[in-house]
């Protein structure tokens, strides 16, 4: 029997109904500081997805258990940041409304600004987990408050202090660091740090943002601001499965950029961060052990 031909990613084929997860797309790279082409992420790794296997050796689970819904992408206008910020909140706000976890496939990173204004208006003390390469915590950038390099500024004016842990940064302004150490809890470097992150997070409503150039570029070269001194994908794996052992009520990934790494390679490490995400947010629904 013919039927319509709708691409999703591999194993997020459940029932709107039915998800308890809901990814997205959110295609914008409009305030992108250096090079742009984030805006293609989403729909590249969903056509790439095929090329990955629905099972993960890692947790013993696999996508076809899962109960994941792919919404697709937003259309957003480039030439109007609140307009596509706003898109991007409805959406979110249409998930969580729902009782859905939204996952949304950004993007460049001040995508996760309207994903939030959704989660802190139902979870008022809401947390945020955040692995990046950069801080993020400029008040402007060539004179632009709403910017990928000032997103988790704009994130605290709504969270304030305390809520926001900070894990992998290597770059960024001398005053960006200085005010971290008045307002967030920021950890340079490496993911060391994420038992602390686990321990103090533990019972709170979290959003968890990650920032693909978390990675070193010789592991991920295809994002629009290589910084170098990363974390590998398995490092970045393990935190990222252990933080979505968290009260997680959102999350994403961002700052794909697939045009930088003709090879696909980036993209491939995207989709296995993302089914192993998956994976384990939906893991207590699912039979079978988790081990990692």
């Amino acid at each position: 029997m013919l039927k319509t031909n709708v691409e999703t990613f591999l194993g997020c084929e459940a029932e709107l109904e039915e998800a308890r997860i809901v990814i997205y797309g959110a295609p914008f790279d409009s305030t992108t500081s250096y090079r742009p082409g984030t805006r293609l992420a989403s729909r590249t790794m969903r056509a790439e997805s095929y090329g990955l296997e629905t099972y993960s050796p890692y947790q013993d689970l696999d996508m076809e258990d899962a109960a994941v819904f792919d919404s697709g992408d937003l259309e957003l206008c480039f030439g109007d940041t609140e307009a596509a910020l706003l898109k991007i909140e409805e959406r979110a706000w249409e998930i969580l409304s729902a009782g859905k976890l939204p996952f949304m496939i950004g993007g460049e990173h001040l995508v996760t600004l309207g994903a939030v204004r959704a989660a802190v208006k139902k979870y008022p003390d809401l947390h945020i987990l955040h692995f990046d390469a950069h801080t993020d915590l400029r008040e402007e950038y060539l004179g632009a408050h709403l910017s990928h390099a000032s997103v988790l500024r704009r994130i605290w004016d709504l969270v304030g202090d305390n809520r926001i842990w900070q894990l992998g940064i290597r770059s960024g302004m001398r005053e960006e660091f200085q005010w971290a150490k008045q307002h967030t809890s920021l950890h340079p470097f490496d993911l060391r740090a994420m038992p602390e992150a686990l321990a103090a997070l533990q019972g709170k409503p979290v959003y968890f943002t990650i920032d693909l150039d978390v990675m070193d570029p010789a592991a991920f070269p295809g994002t629009g601001t290589p910084e170098y001194g990363g974390v590998s994908f398995k490092e970045l794996m393990e935190a990222a499965v252990a933080g979505c052992g968290l009260n997680i009520v959102g999350c994403d990934l961002v700052e794909l950029s697939p045009v930088y790494d003709q090879s696909g390679a980036s993209t491939a490490a995207a989709l296995k961060l993302l089914r192993e995400m998956l994976l384990k947010l939906e893991q207590p629904f699912i039979k079978g052990p988790a081990t990692v």
